[in-house]
């Protein structure tokens, strides 16, 4: 069955982009938000099964598509297109940041008066998950001495309202949000924006044609060779250091290095990469939406279900409320929000989900800031919930 399940996560994006090529229905919704569609229809159906096994196999599948994506997602980039959007990625980092608290503390409020010290444990858990994802999750369940029992049911529950977050903020979340915040301005002189004026159809028209077409092998089996060779120095450079560091470590190195090639005129001018990226970001999305099932649903603690409800939705609520005070675009909020609930893995899915490529490498910089301050900030805010 694991094999199965892993062709399943291999294969899924060759038939995804097909249909999206054949179909101009299809190529409106996009190849990323199919994957989604794909992955979470046949979990919530019971095709892949619902088993720690399953999930470890699904979990290493992801994992490992993640580092080739971003590579070749970060080849073309474009570092001054990068520091002019420093500030409003900066500004929006902030506001999310403040969002997240303000969720946090309105759903302990709210839901927490019957045992205060447990969710002011589960709601300082929730900061360091929405603010560096399940890495500052698990420090501050030992930080805060919370028992196994709690921290599975914050984890289990946050899963399942992370799913929700993440399938509204791909499929409608720049919809609804540029009807009251300014679209993002891409600059058409720049390489790294020039994905972003392209129409969605245009877009996963270009995203097959491109991964298939005999004249763009040679560029990317060179792309390859290379993301490989980064892949490597990374997983060494991180080796080196405490193993509760490694995933920051190895991100931060993968990232880095990617955007040190993407200085050299040969690598920045490879045919495709960003596609081929796209195209692991297909196999990561499809891994990760198969995971969902019903089960995490059953024998629900409501008061803590709703608390972790309001702290998801409500993060994502503040920060856009925030957002639209102060002016920042849609692609920078939903980019910084994503990286920030979801970890920096999911800034390259909300690029390619956005079809702007321009904002993945701050992303992912603002997701890795997310991992830094995370435990810290969950571990003040659980004591100012003790404490009110």
């Amino acid at each position: 069955m694991n094999i199965v399940i892993i062709l399943i996560c291999l294969l899924s994006p060759l038939l995804i982009l097909w249909l999206t090529y054949k179909s101009r229905v299809l190529r409106r919704i996009g190849s990323i938000i199919l994957a989604y569609i794909i992955g979470c229809t046949l979990g919530l159906l019971g095709l892949i099964p619902d088993t720690e096994q399953t999930h470890a196999v699904q979990t290493t599948v992801a994992s490992a598509a993640i580092p080739f994506a971003i590579p070749l997602l970060l080849f073309s980039a474009d570092l001054k297109a990068w520091a002019r959007l420093a500030p409003s990625f900066i500004k929006s980092t902030i506001l999310a940041l403040l969002g997240c608290a303000l969720a946090i503390l309105l759903g302990f409020l709210l839901y927490g008066q019957s045992n205060p010290s447990l969710f002011a444990n589960i709601g300082g858990m929730l900061t360091g998950l929405y603010t560096g994802g399940n890495a500052n999750l698990a420090s501050l369940k030992i930080a805060l001495g919370v028992d196994d029992t709690t921290y599975i049911l914050t984890s289990a529950y946050s899963t399942v309202m992370s799913a929700v977050y993440l399938f509204f903020v791909i499929i409608a979340g720049k919809r609804v949000l540029r009807l009251f915040m300014p679209d993002f301005k891409a600059d058409k002189n720049t390489e790294s924006t020039a994905l972003s004026g392209l129409s969605a159809e245009n877009h996963e028209e270009e995203l097959f044609l491109g991964l298939f077409r005999r004249d763009n092998m040679k560029d990317l089996g060179y792309s390859l060779l290379l993301t490989i060779g980064i892949i490597a120095v990374s997983a060494g450079i991180a080796s080196l250091m405490p193993k509760d560091a490694f995933q920051s470590v190895f991100i931060l190195s993968l990232s880095l290095l990617s955007v040190l090639s993407s200085l050299h005129p040969k690598v920045r001018s490879l045919k495709r990469t960003f596609e081929a990226g796209t195209f692991f970001i297909l196999i990561f999305s499809v891994a990760v939406a198969s995971q969902v099932s019903l089960k995490t649903l059953t024998d629900v603690n409501t008061d803590v279900f709703l608390f972790i409800t309001v702290a998801t939705l409500g993060s994502l609520f503040f920060h856009v409320l925030l957002s639209a005070i102060f002016r920042i675009d849609t692609d920078t909020t939903l980019t910084t929000s994503i990286s920030l609930i979801c970890s920096p893995p999911f800034a390259p899915v909300m690029g390619s989900a956005l079809k702007n490529k321009a904002v993945i490498g701050p992303g992912i910089a603002v997701g890795l800031f997310g991992y830094a301050i995370g435990t810290y900030m969950g571990f003040a805010l659980a004591k100012l919930m003790i404490s009110i």
